[in-house]
């Protein structure tokens, strides 16, 4: 009788040849490249004979979690545990600033560090103290989101509009400079039940949306987030699908999309694991969405994971583990991805809704609630940390310059010659084009 390991990992195994080879040419084509490092006197003479250390310092691919427990938990042990371990594997945050829970009173938003404590909605102003701290880059989450509306708010298309026009100007006019990337409007495509307010309604409601965020965030980036079942599950049907229909005619519409959120929340009791999750780790259909919805042409971000354990069990775990670790690897092969986000970081901390339904019941953190690492919390911290990193010690001989392959992201550099030695950084980026660098000495 095969384990529920073997069961639950079976469509990876049983297409690991291609998956492995999507992985390695992925990885090696779009998340490295050549660089040179030509070297040379204060007068411009080219140096020989240089011993050259390369050092990644950092990625420019985002591998983030949501920051929702920064100063949340019970004990300064713990809050202090996830502070450390936090900003050893990741340079990406996820902010919440749901409005019922930023603005709970009317005209008294919770922006400050002082702000009166909301259980897992730090205020940004600390959040994005941590983060400058760690030199860790934010997402807000996200500027509409209907179920997430306060009370207050007029449920009438003007008197909502008015009220989200003077919370998006308010959250520009702080942190426009502070955090770069926004998500605009989230599961919309969820059929909600509880959304009472007439603008949820409305034809325009993503358009405006949309609109409204670029009159007071025309620098920053703009993104749209979905739900797991609308984009990996049956929905998925090429570019016949919903979500890619909504982004299709909203890009026809005129719509500025910065990049396309694709949550992967596994919220499958156990019982139905086997019979619902195979299609969602599908090598071959997961590869096949990903060039899908490629032919947008816009970033694609994971932006919200939960891989399930179910249990504390040692083959829950290293089950959840071997998931984590597949599916890891193919996102960041795929050309189109930028980002990698985990959703709840801790076991026993996550979002209770009022109707009962509790996301603690799928184990679906990266730690345990005692802070202790689970195996997939190891698997994701050596792939960013170790695997895919590039580290070299190099000689220059009788030329001036050397060169090395390495991921996309800063290094550290340092170069001895002639009795001399110097530090410098570089910036090795898919963006703009830089592969040559020259550092004088």
């Amino acid at each position: 009788m095969k384990t529920r390991k073997e069961t639950i990992t079976a469509p990876f195994a049983a297409e690991k040849e291609y998956m492995e080879y999507r992985i390695a040419e992925g990885i090696e084509n779009n998340r490295k490249d050549r660089a040179v490092i030509h070297i040379q006197d204060k007068q411009g003479k080219p140096l020989t004979h240089a011993k050259v250390k390369i050092t990644q310092a950092s990625h420019q691919f985002k591998f983030g979690a949501n920051l929702f427990l920064l100063d949340e938990m019970e004990s300064e042990e713990k809050n202090k545990k996830y502070r450390d371990l936090f900003h050893q594997v990741f340079n990406h945050a996820t902010l919440p600033i749901y409005w019922s829970d930023l603005e709970p009173e009317q005209g008294k938003p919770r922006f400050e560090k002082s702000s009166p404590r909301i259980y897992r909605r730090p205020p940004p102003d600390l959040c994005l103290e941590y983060c400058r701290e760690h030199n860790i880059k934010a997402k807000a989450h996200c500027l509409v989101y209907d179920v997430w509306t306060p009370k207050w708010v007029p449920e009438d298309v003007l008197g909502s509009k008015k009220a989200y026009r003077e919370r998006i100007r308010r959250l520009a006019e702080r942190y426009q400079d502070q955090i770069e990337d926004w998500e605009v409007i989230n599961e919309t495509l969820i059929p909600f039940q509880s959304r009472n307010h007439a603008l949820f309604k409305e034809p325009d409601y993503l358009e405006w949306s949309f609109d409204l965020a670029k009159q007071f965030l025309p620098d920053n980036r703009l993104l749209l987030n979905e739900a797991t079942q609308w984009i990996w599950g049956k929905e998925f049907n090429y570019n016949r699908g919903q979500y890619y229909l909504l982004i299709e005619r909203l890009l026809k519409m005129g719509t500025r999309i910065d990049g396309i959120g694709m949550q992967f929340h596994m919220f499958y009791p156990q019982a139905e694991e086997e019979a619902v999750t195979p299609a969602y780790y599908d090598p071959r259909r997961i590869y096949a969405l990903m060039d899908c919805y490629g032919q947008f042409n816009k970033p694609v971000e994971i932006t919200e994971i939960t891989i399930p354990a179910y249990s504390e069990k040692t083959e829950d775990e290293e089950t959840q583990a071997e998931i984590t670790k597949n599916l890891y690897r193919m996102w960041f092969s795929h050309k189109t991805v930028e980002s990698i986000v985990w959703w709840n970081l801790v076991d026993g901390y996550a979002h209770v809704h009022d109707s009962g339904w509790n996301e603690n019941m799928y184990y679906g953190g990266l730690l345990r609630h005692d802070m202790s690492p689970k195996p997939a919390w190891n698997i994701v911290r050596d792939l960013i940390t170790r695997e895919w990193q590039t580290r070299a010690e190099l000689f220059s001989g009788d030329t001036d310059q050397v060169s090395f392959r390495g991921f996309y992201g800063s290094y550290d550099v340092e170069i001895s010659v002639g009795g001399e030695k110097v530090n410098r950084t570089i910036c090795l980026n898919n963006r703009n084009g830089i592969r040559d660098f020259t550092i004088t000495i």
